[in-house]
């Protein structure tokens, strides 16, 4: 058999190298260990990150879920209130009959000829005859004003709805609060209170 080797080298310089040879693996191995945290630390970010995005995508899923869909009440009518207009009590019961059972914007068209002096309202009393479908009349721009206002509220509410050709059906006007000016004197005030509804096709239509 083949003896081995067990003789330690005598030379210095061979000791220096199997030195150097020694200590050589050992500086590699710190050399990676000094490496790999960096990329250990890189790597804990990115997965924290991809943590982070996925808590965020489940949070809006929950969201998502939790909204619901608030479904609009359709309705049939709407109406208009107004309490102490300054119109006189007796000129808004003659408008509210003027206007009732008609659409609403050609009650609109028509309260602006008033407010021009086009078209005369039918009021009984006193008063001189005008053109028209009418005995005696009268020209109640200020009122007419009023009503121009409370009738595009209704129409703005028939259209938020979706009510199509609004029609005026019900309208009342009673006395509102007395208010006292100077001399004793009292101003007109007057409750108003105009019902609007989608007009009902004809059964020719529907057929």
């Amino acid at each position: 058999m083949a003896g081995t080797n067990t003789e330690k080298p005598s030379g210095k310089a061979e000791q220096k190298k199997q030195a150097v040879k020694a200590l050589k693996p050992k500086k590699e191995k710190k050399e990676m260990l000094a490496k790999a945290p960096v990329q250990k630390n890189e790597e804990s970010k990115e997965n924290k990150k991809a943590e982070i995005k996925s808590e965020e995508n489940k949070l809006e899923t929950k969201n998502e879920d939790k909204k619901v869909e608030v479904k609009k009440v359709k309705k049939s009518e709407t109406s208009v209130v107004a309490e102490n207009l300054p119109v006189s009590t007796k000129v808004g019961i003659a408008i509210c009959k003027y206007i009732s059972q008609k659409k609403v914007d050609k009650v609109i068209e028509e309260l602006e000829q008033v407010v021009r002096l086009k078209r005369a309202i039918p009021m009984k009393g006193e008063y001189s005859h005008r053109k028209g479908k009418m005995m005696s009349g009268k020209y109640p721009t200020r009122a007419a004003k009023e009503f121009i206002i409370l009738l595009k509220s209704l129409k703005s509410n028939a259209i938020q709805h979706d009510i199509e050709d609004p029609t005026i059906t019900k309208t009342i006007a009673n006395k509102g609060s007395t208010t006292y000016a100077s001399g004793g004197r009292t101003k007109k005030r007057t409750h108003i209170k105009i019902v609007c509804k989608q007009k009902e096709k004809s059964k020719e239509n529907k057929k």
